[in-house]
């Protein structure tokens, strides 16, 4: 599936980096990786991709040089504050494409704070204010900045007085939850690869199986 240029953040080539402006001549294996903020196996499989896979595959280019891994927002509604962390992400992603993959590792680090008995007697604009420092504190992205993409008015705006105008990043979240509408992605995590659903990858797999899966799969 493509990519809109302005989540580009969302892309990470191994030998380029996150948010990577240049794009290798060849055409490249694609790893679509649909996770849920709020979602503790999506946790599990990012950490492994954060901490361990992606660094590895960028000191390899002989594998590395043949992948490219997409961020895919998979929100999960029951999970009501699955919106709000995603929101977060887009605003990063917004504002510092090249920090949405260092965000992300925050937020998965932190994601208990976004629990549902975590935040049940908190207000949608202090959560959002709890979001914008954690991007500030953890990636270096203006908190004010990032708060005014988030924060939802408290009173009518518009000529038609309308009630229901969500945030600065409401359209981006409709995007991205149209994408993994469009190919039926029902669970976090979900991995596919070059188009095709990978069934057989866990969140539990350590880095030497992620490398043994991709050898076989890019030979």
């Amino acid at each position: 599936m493509a990519l809109p240029p302005k989540f580009s953040g969302q892309r990470f080539i191994p030998t380029e980096g996150a948010g990577a402006s240049s794009f290798p001549s060849q055409p490249l294996h694609t790893v679509e990786i649909f996770l849920d903020y709020t979602c503790p196996f999506s946790a599990k499989i990012y950490n492994t991709l954060y901490t361990s896979l992606l660094p590895a595959l960028s000191s390899d280019p002989s594998l590395g040089s043949k992948l490219q891994f997409i961020f895919r927002h998979q929100v999960q509604p029951w999970h009501p504050s699955s919106t709000l962390t995603h929101e977060a992400a887009l605003a990063v992603q917004r504002l510092a494409p090249a920090k949405f993959w260092d965000f992300s590792a925050a937020l998965f680090k932190d994601q208990k704070a976004y629990f549902d008995v975590s935040l049940v007697n908190e207000t949608r604009n202090e959560t959002y204010k709890r979001l914008a420092k954690l991007a500030a504190d953890s990636v270096g992205v203006d908190e004010n900045q990032v708060y005014e993409l988030l924060k939802i008015p408290t009173e009518a705006k518009g000529d038609n007085g309308s009630l229901n105008v969500g945030n600065a990043v409401t359209n981006d979240l409709k995007v991205v939850i149209k994408m993994a509408r469009l190919v039926g992605v029902h669970v976090s995590p979900t991995v596919i690869f070059d188009g095709v659903v990978a069934g057989d990858v866990s969140s539990s797999w350590s880095l030497e199986q992620w490398l043994e899966f991709l050898r076989k799969a890019t030979a």
